[in-house]
């Protein structure tokens, strides 16, 4: 085999190849609502925690972000009004992210034809029996090699 054909290569080179793709198709819906990426993530990551919070370090480590990026990114969004920072009753060093009421109805703005671009782009393309496939191994490997991506969620699994 020739070692430029490896189909590891391959895979990685697919992943990005739809990362791109996915994330370029989101761009003008998430832009119709002034919303960057990284916004969106931030606050569907607060939206779908206990609380609609996370403690900051928590949201870095669950976005792509470095703890300052995320700082810079909360800075923005609470300027913007749609993320609150509350302080941790525990911990005087740690600070909550708060999705805001501004933020969720952002959020509820944009997600119906966010919902449709996923669709359309990506999981409408699968079967059922596949996409539950795909989401198993996406989990099995991000579990691997991204373990801080599920940070905050004992919390949720604790709460209930």
């Amino acid at each position: 085999m020739d070692t430029f054909d490896d189909p590891r290569l391959t895979a990685m080179g697919l992943l990005a190849e739809v990362y791109a793709g996915l994330s370029a198709k989101s761009a003008a819906t998430f832009a119709a609502v002034k919303l960057s990426e990284v916004d969106f993530e931030t606050l569907i990551r607060l939206a779908r925690s206990p609380e609609r919070r996370l403690r900051m370090s928590d949201l870095a480590a669950q976005t792509s972000l470095s703890t300052s990026g995320i700082t810079r990114v909360v800075d923005r969004l609470e300027r913007e009004g749609l993320v609150e920072r509350h302080a941790c009753a525990t911990d005087r060093r740690a600070s909550f992210a708060v999705l805001s009421a501004a933020g969720a109805e952002r959020l509820e703005r944009v997600l119906p034809r966010h919902i449709e671009d996923i669709e359309t782009w990506f999981t409408g393309l699968l079967t059922p029996e596949e996409l539950d496939a795909f989401l198993a191994t996406l989990r099995r490997i991000r579990d691997v090699v991204r373990p801080c991506a599920t940070a905050g969620v004992q919390q949720r699994v604790e709460a209930s």
